[in-house]
């Protein structure tokens, strides 16, 4: 068999999709590909070409690069070879195997190109094919399911449909939307105003007449000319004249905005720049709340009103939501609290997966199954322009206050199966409304056994008393709370807000039952990291599988130390994973001792507390693990006397001048000490004791000499004997628990009163002597 029949085979198929690709045999015409295939030889020794390189007029950043081998025994190197896990290795043989040769040359050009490597081997009756993505400098590749060649089309929509791809494209926005806000900044547009401009665009772009001619506008006609067109669209999709008027109020701004009238060209040029990123952006990968975007970056240089007033949840949580709630084409999805309609849009985006093709399910689910209430005038027309641009025209937002009784029965009426919601957040404690009442308001508008998930401030879930207790108690009585996660603590880091957050998730119209245990998630790590340019966000790709992880242990009910438990609950309880977690020590090791000992020798000599330490051994033979099998638990008011300290200003300990007693405070480095002062209040016989930050995450010092201490500062009094080695083992178990905490939860004397450690011991009383050896 000669590899001329297997080349000839890839001929044939590409043949018929002449006006769609350009094929290239063994060479190329084009200087950029040359260039990256100059030192590719296979040999190592200069220029080597694919038999096949396929590139798409109507796709310029996307190539095929095909090798051919003519016996399928020759089709890869080795079998157990997955490339597109193993990021870092090189094609083995790429002289002698298909896919080794076709990943090979993927190497080379993907410096400039996204590429999809084909490895082809045998002939008509009996072949193998691969392929492999391989983006723009990337590592590796990512393994494509197709085992058959497919038409350009399908090769572009495959490339386009690439999580990688979207992830790809979806960073080159923001990036424009960056550069774009900086340009609007400049253009002295206000940051209220710059999300509306950009909608109103989008939604003109949509009218053929006006995206062919509006380059042929005069300045000064264009906005009128814009915001007509932006009027004929939302009319013909059927929206009633009273929104219309609101609408049209909000988006007149056009026709004042003095530089977009006066600069020449400018916004013909901020038009066709949002028609070439964002528009193309919208129109090639579907149902993105691309506007949640825009407005978060667009806040950047706002006031600290934070703009329109709300803090959007982030696109990666509101997909986790239609997740959760397991949405599909039957569903209908209810937002009391719509903002820009970013659960919608997530909500739409997996009902138009579920229909799979069907375009009158698409419909039915466009028209009739997605419904949002907004009242804020300033952020209606953003809710309203992102449904419009992602469902083809339909809208289902009204404006007015979810707690009226009308939009109530509306919605009743509509007969919700799904509540998703992120409701405003307190401001004004006394007078703003609570945000578990928007919980209560969802949920009674939905179906007998509807799904209802929030994202809350912990406090929702945390607080016993008062009013909050009462709203728990509410929601207790009438619906099932199945969930709680809580979630990273940076979560709305791009929005400027540091409020710590929760998830819950209800059944609606189904009791509480006593014995209902609720599972409880301490899902902090998301996988997100911060950049100074972009901000927060998934770069390193781990978000999919952590949310797989996420929601597969939810719907198992999976326990798992660190990660998960189920509790009991009543309103009277805190609803956060944090106080029911069994901490992992199995995670203890010997290191995590010593990082204590040199953290409190360092304490010791940064601040001329003594000369020297030894760092000989004081027992050999120690085990470098932590053998924690008879390990007994005991409440930590079992094991110490927990009082306040009298709180001192820094101000009079500055009046009385420095000297040698501590001052202990808040902070989590140098043993908790912020100097050195001729004053004490605390310990004044020199006990060895434990501090504890009760201001926020519940940071452990040790001390054995008198000191003062600034607020939110617990001394813990041992019942036992203790000495610097049992209090540096004390220290190292009291910081495991540093989870527990943070600003949303702070290890108050309340809560380390209820806390519990484990310690060396089957049963009580303590061993000190395994204490002793760590």
């Amino acid at each position: 068999m000669t590899e001329s029949i297997t080349t000839n085979l890839v001929r044939k198929h590409f043949e018929v999709f002449d006006s769609d690709a350009i094929v290239e045999e063994q060479q190329s015409v084009k200087p950029a590909i040359s260039k990256l295939l100059k030192h590719a030889s296979k040999s190592g020794d200069g220029k080597g070409y694919p038999d096949f390189i396929v590139s798409f007029p109507k796709e310029p950043d996307l190539i095929l690069v095909i090798e051919c081998k003519a016996n399928v025994r020759n089709h890869v190197s080795n079998n157990q070879i997955d490339y597109s896990q193993s990021f870092s290795r090189q094609p083995q043989n790429p002289k002698d195997y298909a896919v080794d040769g076709a990943i090979h040359y993927a190497s080379f050009l993907s410096r400039q190109f996204d590429v999809i490597a084909i490895g082809f081997s045998g002939n008509s009756t009996k072949n193998r094919i691969n392929h492999y993505f391989r983006f723009k400098g990337s590592r590796g590749c990512k393994q494509i399911s197709s085992q058959n060649l497919l038409s350009p089309a399908d090769y572009i929509r495959i490339y386009y449909n690439d999580e990688e791809k979207v992830r790809q494209d979806y960073e080159s926005l923001l990036e424009f939307i960056k550069e774009l806000n900086k340009r609007l900044h400049l253009d002295k547009v206000t940051e209220n105003n710059r999300s509306l401009l950009i909608s109103s665009i989008l939604i003109a772009l949509e009218n053929r007449a006006f995206k062919i001619s509006y380059k042929n506008e005069k300045d000064e006609d264009l906005p009128e000319r814009l915001l007509d067109t932006v009027m004929i669209q939302l009319r013909d999709a059927g929206i009633w004249q009273e929104r219309l008027t609101v609408l049209n109020n909000k988006f007149s701004f056009i026709l004042t905005e003095s530089a977009l009238i006066s600069k020449a060209n400018e916004l013909k040029e901020i038009i066709s720049a949002v028609d070439d990123e964002v528009n193309s952006f919208v129109k090639t990968h579907k149902y993105y709340d691309v506007l949640s975007e825009l407005y978060v970056e667009f806040l950047r240089y706002a006031n600290a009103e934070k703009g329109l007033g709300i803090v959007l949840t982030p696109p990666h949580i509101t997909g986790f939501f239609a997740e959760l709630a397991e949405v599909n084409h039957k569903s209908v999805v209810y937002d009391n609290c719509t903002g820009t309609g970013g659960f919608l849009i997530a909500s739409l985006r997996k009902m138009i997966k579920s229909a799979n093709g069907d375009s009158s399910i698409e419909s039915e689910i466009k028209n009739s199954q997605l419904y949002g209430v907004e009242l804020q005038s300033s952020i209606y027309p953003l809710a309203v322009s992102n449904m419009y641009i992602n469902q083809d025209g339909k809208s289902n937002i009204y404006q007015c206050n979810c707690f009226d009784d009308q939009i109530i029965k509306t919605v009743k009426a509509k007969k919700p199966t799904v509540g998703l919601l992120n409701p405003p957040y307190k401001a004004d404690k006394k007078r703003d409304i609570e945000e578990l009442q928007f919980v209560l308001n969802n949920l009674d508008c939905l179906q007998q056994s509807g799904v209802c998930i929030a994202i809350l401030p912990m406090q929702s879930a945390l607080a016993n008393r008062g009013k909050i207790r009462d709203l728990k108690e509410k929601l207790l009585e009438s619906h099932t709370l199945e969930a709680v996660f809580s979630m990273p603590d940076e979560l709305f880091f791009n929005s400027k807000v540091g409020v710590v957050t929760c998830i819950m998730i209800f059944t609606a119209h189904r009791p509480h039952p006593k014995d209902k245990q609720t599972y409880f998630g301490y899902y902090k790590d998301d996988g997100f990291t911060k950049r100074k340019s972009n901000g927060r966000a998934d770069y390193d790709g781990k978000w999919e599988s952590i949310q797989k992880t996420w929601i597969d242990n939810f719907r198992n009910q999976n326990e798992k130390p660190g990660l998960s438990i189920k509790a009991n609950i009543d309103s009277k309880s805190e609803w956060a994973a944090e106080s029911y977690m069994e901490t992992d020590y199995s995670v203890l090791c010997n290191a995590m001792f010593e990082k204590t000992l040199l953290d409190y020798s360092t304490y010791l000599f940064s601040n001329q507390l003594c000369d020297e330490v030894s760092n000989k051994p004081i027992l050999r033979g120690v085990s470098k693990t932590v053998d924690v099998t008879n390990w007994f638990s005991f409440y930590i008011e079992d094991l110490f006397e927990i009082k306040g300290s009298k709180t001192t200003s820094l101000l009079e300990l500055e009046e009385r001048g420095k000297g040698k007693f501590p001052y202990i405070t808040t902070k989590a480095t140098n043993n908790g000490v912020d100097g050195f002062y001729n004053y004490h209040t605390e310990n004044s016989e020199d006990k060895c004791v434990l501090t504890i930050d009760s201001a926020v995450i519940g940071y452990c010092s040790f001390h054995d000499s008198a000191f003062s201490a600034s607020d939110h500062v617990e001394v813990l009094y041992p019942k036992f004997p203790m000495d610097v080695y049992i209090g540096m083992f004390m220290v190292t178990i009291f910081n495991l628990e540093q989870y527990r905490y943070n600003y949303g939860r702070k290890c108050s004397q309340a809560r380390l009163k209820k806390a519990r450690i484990k310690l060396p011991c089957i049963t009580p009383p303590l061993s000190f002597k395994p204490m002793f050896r760590h």
